[in-house]
């Protein structure tokens, strides 16, 4: 720790397409629909700009630096097992999330009686006590690909703070 400002503030984005015979993992929740995000990973969108959101917050680059969907071993892997991941490295030693804010854009399915579900899985990944995460939904007002209800978006913020 230098003499910079003890606490970091970091913003994250991400979507992925909507498609069939794939599992719809949003915020490492399995929500029940009949599509799911399509990626390299189990495209938990949420979770992926949590992620670019932390790493956003120290200048560590984004999640495709560290995790490129050109290597095999990250084919299929978790959102959760990525976040953990990115919670471990070093860089991030004595820092620790003050809370999270996720935004997901969704025209389908309804997302509003998953939320709870989400924020508990999502802050069981993260270690954090529930009431540091939040999640809201909305809709795109069927306007482009995720109103036309192609593909699912997500926005995060994070606070984080040095320990």
């Amino acid at each position: 720790m230098n003499d910079r400002a003890a606490f970091r503030v970091g913003s994250g984005y991400d979507i992925h397409r909507l498609v069939p015979e794939r599992k719809l993992m949003l915020c490492c929740y399995e929500v029940p629909y009949e599509r799911g995000l399509l990626g390299h990973s189990d495209a938990d969108a949420p979770v992926h700009a949590l992620i670019d959101a932390i790493l956003g917050a120290l200048a560590l680059g984004d999640i495709g630096q560290h995790f490129p969907d050109t290597d095999p071993a990250y084919k299929g892997i978790s959102g959760r097992a990525l976040l953990k991941a990115v919670l471990s490295l070093p860089e991030l030693q004595g820092w620790q999330i003050g809370n999270l804010d996720i935004t997901i854009i969704a025209q389908a399915p309804k997302l509003m009686p998953h939320i709870m579900a989400m924020r508990q899985a999502l802050a069981d990944a993260a270690g954090l006590p529930i009431e540091d995460v939040s999640i809201k939904a909305k809709t795109a007002e069927k306007l482009g690909p995720v109103g036309a209800g192609e593909a699912i978006e997500a926005h995060a913020a994070v606070f984080m703070y040095h320990a």
